[in-house]
């Protein structure tokens, strides 16, 4: 992807975006560098933004770690609910992940659902870095009516959705055009919008998932 911007120094490290593609199979620099709650917050590098939203437990975290090739940079937990803020991870200079809160724990009060509601919209609304929409929804499962409003938010402001399936490895292969089905349906996914399957246990979709975002990486929003 070419872009006009010019190499940059960041700490010790440089990003390059005039054409080469970053390796994902050897991602040797990945941060957390910002925990946010408002726009002042906000890192200002210009770097690509990819941010990442699901059902709390669909195992963001853990999409995190296997994509850049960690164990622990995004922390997992079993208690469900634990991100409270807008959390970029800076990966080889060259883009940011941007963990939103997890949707859907009951034991979360309204105020501070609607306090993360406000903090998520104001972020979509108003970051021209936001290049891609990651949907995380459960393989397992019919997406939910949060799933529904979390894809049907991206597409109001305009953000182009990639819906990726996770713990696919808990499904047989031979019900994955059923179950695939059953989410492109209740989602309504618009054409165009692709969805892949993954797994952090067999790495199934990484390759392809880390294709798929590099197309955008360098990209501007209009």
């Amino acid at each position: 992807i070419k872009t006009t911007r010019k190499n940059k120094k960041i700490g010790n490290y440089y990003y390059v975006t005039g054409g080469e593609k970053m390796n994902s199979d050897k991602i040797q620099h990945a941060d957390i560098t910002i925990s946010a709650v408002s726009p002042s917050q906000y890192p200002d590098d210009g770097l690509t933004e990819i941010v990442l939203a699901g059902r709390s437990n669909v195992g963001k975290s853990t999409f995190i770690n296997t994509m850049v090739n960690r164990k622990k940079l995004a922390r997992t937990s079993g208690k469900p609910g634990k991100t409270r803020t807008l959390n970029f991870f800076n990966i080889e200079n060259e883009l940011f992940f941007v963990d939103v809160p997890g949707y859907g724990y009951a034991k979360v009060s309204n105020a501070e659902q609607n306090k993360w509601g406000r903090m998520m919209t104001d972020y979509f609304a108003t970051r021209e870095e936001l290049a891609l929409g990651i949907l995380l929804v459960d393989f397992r499962h019919e997406p939910t009516d949060l799933d529904i409003q979390m894809y049907d938010l991206y597409k109001y402001y305009d953000i182009p959705v990639l819906i990726v399936a996770t713990k696919a490895d808990k499904i047989k292969k031979s019900k994955y055009n059923k179950h695939s089905s059953i989410i492109r349906k209740t989602l309504e996914i618009e054409p165009g919008d692709k969805l892949f399957t993954f797994s952090s246990m067999t790495r199934e979709g990484r390759k392809e998932i880390w294709d798929e975002i590099l197309t955008y990486v360098g990209d501007e929003r209009e």
